[in-house]
């Protein structure tokens, strides 16, 4: 009988193999040995058969062919069921257990059925990555909201935070009578934004012209263009870009501001108040007043000397905008008004300063000097009354750089010559080596002890004259005879009470306190210690060598020069410069008697005739100082210094011309230009010819 290729009804053994049907078995079939059919596990369903591979058959008889049934040999215990991955064997057919010594089989892999899903899992891993992000949120939101919660507050505050800053309104500079010569006037900066610009809309505006506004850069410069007075298509150009700061213009006056501000575009152009620094009296002490720099601070003569006091301090005003640069109006504001500089009264007098440079810038031109100098001081109070540059500048044109220069009256130095000889007069009066009236024979040429030898200024015989004499004539030779009496020391002290050596007191930017021989006598060559004598082998300025005349004429008594007679506070009130105390360096009875030898100066005779003032007696001297010139050369500084009236001094008056070409002797080329100055200031301020006469010295024996 033929046996069936598959069996539904089969099962299979825990080995993995095979099992006979519920049903009867077929003929032939017996049980295996050792196993009863009862033991045999069952399927609760009949599996599928499946295809098995081909297998040598040399034992079976082919098919069709009949068998005789032949008892099984005894099985081995059951072996363990195959891994469910394992392939299984055909249901149809039962393989034989390969004999012990043969490696099993191989089996074909079936795939298992997908085992059914369990969503809680999935939930619960939903819910765990939900809890963790929530959890980072809240971590995060505590930190932001309590940590960093003041921090970030204060920085988006200082976002919308803006602070204007509003310029202090600088003080003004007068002269002594109120003449205004430096003030301040209110200008304005436009300021464009160009990233903002590019936000700008239209929105269908017309513009002056009738036109209908564009967006962006061309649509600012179509409103702004007219009002600046400026191409439109050049406008356009500079509010294009990243930038947030972009100036259009400076310095725009009050009218064409209010004219920006009625285009309200303030988001995208602003305007800054600024301050623009004006000077109405052009040159008249322009080299003196000085100038300031773009952000209103003093940077030459009285702007710099006095700038604390004109500076004043500068406001604040803070408030919330928007993001498009609007204030806020309902957010804190916070003003700190500015505080406006102090006025500053000169003691200049405006007329008297325009005299004395016009007086020197014509001096200049008739005799060629290369520059001239003209001082006037209240010998009473030390203040100046004017203090002149030839070739004054207007700090209001700022074209070249002469506007920085400051005044030669303290920046530059020279031997004072002659106009020292009035130290060495005055050293031997109070000493009581010599007076007035002294004999004295003085030749062209004297030699000293030590072997020096020296010249006068002009060839004469030799003459006898009186100290007053010596003066008078400005004799070099007469001079070395007086000052052999004077022990070195004595000339160092002297030099120095007269403030040779010193700051002036004035405070203006470059000043020079001159050159002075060795602090120590014993280092003063042979030659030095006599030059001195007669101004030369030292260098001093202008102001230096004004103060030594003035402090003869009051009566002996030195005091500090000064520009300043007061300043005015914002709110009016009033405060005099402090003045510090005089020094005294000569006797009262000393200065006296050297203003009557210092009168014969300007008599016939004396070197100083052509500084005479009708009406008034005028003591002064002359001066004519050798000074290098470059490359071995030599030039001169003439010169001519005096006080009038001499009977009850007033003012004192200096003028200095380096390098004349006329003539290099002070009694020519100065002392008329001291004359035209010093007539002019006596009648400006009222002060009374001289009632009584002169009462010269002899100046010959």
């Amino acid at each position: 009988m033929t046996r069936p290729t598959s069996d539904p009804g089969r099962q299979r053994t825990p080995s993995g193999r095979a099992a006979g049907p519920r049903s009867t078995p077929s003929r032939g079939a017996q049980p295996r040995s050792g196993q009863p059919r009862s033991a045999q596990p069952r399927s609760p369903q009949p599996r599928k058969a499946q295809p098995r591979k081909a297998e040598p058959r040399s034992s079976q008889p082919r098919k069709g062919e009949s068998r005789k049934a032949e008892p099984r040999k005894a099985q081995p215990a059951p072996r363990k069921a195959a891994p469910a991955k394992q392939a299984r064997r055909s249901a149809t057919t039962r393989t034989p257990a390969p004999p012990p010594s043969r490696p099993a089989r191989s089996r074909v892999a079936r795939p298992l059925p997908p085992r059914p899903g369990r969503p809680e899992i999935r939930q619960r891993w939903l819910v765990g990555v939900a809890a963790v992000v929530v959890l980072v949120f809240l971590v995060r939101l505590v930190h932001v909201q309590i940590i960093e919660g003041p921090s970030l507050a204060a920085q988006a505050e200082a976002k919308r935070t803006a602070t204007a800053v509003t310029p202090a309104h600088r003080g003004d500079i007068t002269d002594a009578n109120g003449v205004v010569l430096a003030t301040s006037v209110d200008r304005y900066t436009v300021v464009a934004d160009p990233k903002a610009i590019k936000d700008f809309r239209g929105a269908g505006r017309p513009t002056v012209d009738g036109k209908e506004v564009q967006d962006g850069a061309l649509g600012i410069a179509q409103l702004l263009a007219p009002v600046l007075d400026v191409p439109k298509n050049e406008l356009a150009a500079q509010l294009v870009g990243e930038s947030r700061y972009r100036v259009l213009a400076k310095n725009v006056v009050p009218e064409v501001q209010r004219a920006i501000a009625e285009l309200k575009i303030r988001a995208y152009v602003r305007t800054d108040l600024t301050s623009r620094r004006t000077y109405p009296s052009g040159t008249v002490a322009g080299s003196l007043v000085g100038f300031v720099d773009d952000e209103q601070s003093g940077q030459g003569g009285i702007e710099a000397a006095y700038d604390e006091l004109l500076s004043g301090t500068e406001g604040q005003d803070t408030y919330e905008r928007s993001l498009d640069g609007l204030r806020i109006p309902a957010a804190g504001q916070e003003s700190v008004p500015a505080v406006p500089g102090h006025d500053v009264q000169l003691s200049l007098v405006h007329d008297i300063q325009w005299k004395a440079q016009d007086a020197i810038d014509e001096a200049q031109r008739k005799t060629g000097a290369e520059y001239g100098i003209a001082i006037v001081q209240d010998t009473r109070t030390g203040e100046l009354v004017a203090l002149a540059d030839s070739g004054a500048v207007d700090p209001n044109d700022r074209s070249t750089a002469a506007v920085a220069a400051g005044s030669r009256a303290v920046k530059d130095v020279f031997d004072p010559g002659s106009t020292g000889k009035v130290i060495t007069m005055a050293a031997a009066l109070e000493a009581g080596h010599w007076t007035p009236e002294s004999k004295f024979t003085v030749p062209y040429s004297f030699t000293t002890p030590n072997g020096q030898t020296f010249h006068d200024s002009h060839h004469h015989p030799t003459q006898r004259l009186t100290l007053t004499g010596v003066l008078a004539q400005s004799s070099n030779t007469g001079t070395v005879q007086v000052g052999e009496k004077i022990p070195l020391q004595e000339r160092q002290d002297y030099l120095e009470k007269f403030g040779f050596g010193q700051p002036t007191g004035l405070g203006l930017p470059g000043e020079s306190v001159g050159l002075m021989p060795p602090a120590d006598v014993a280092d003063w060559d042979g030659r030095t210690r006599y030059t001195v004598l007669f101004g030369q082998g030292l260098s001093v300025n202008a102001m230096q060598a004004t103060s030594v005349f003035s402090t003869v004429a009051n009566g002996g008594v030195r005091l500090t020069p000064t520009l300043l007679k007061g300043s005015t506070s914002p709110d009016g009130t009033w405060t005099p410069v402090e003045r510090p105390a005089g020094e005294r360096v000569i006797s009262e009875d000393t200065a006296d008697t050297l203003l009557r030898m210092m009168e014969a100066v300007t008599e016939d005779g004396g070197t100083g005739v052509n500084a005479v003032v009708p009406g008034y007696r005028v003591a002064g001297k002359t001066g004519t100082a050798q000074m290098p010139a470059g490359k071995g050369g030599w030039t001169y500084m003439a010169s001519f210094i005096g006080v009038a009236p001499a009977d009850d001094p007033r003012y004192t008056v200096a003028v200095f011309l380096k390098s004349p070409r006329s003539s290099i002797f002070g009694g020519e080329v100065a002392a008329p230009v001291f004359s035209d100055i010093m007539g002019f200031t006596l009648q400006k301020m009222d002060v009374p010819p001289s009632t009584e006469p002169a009462r010269p010295f002899d100046t010959e024996w």
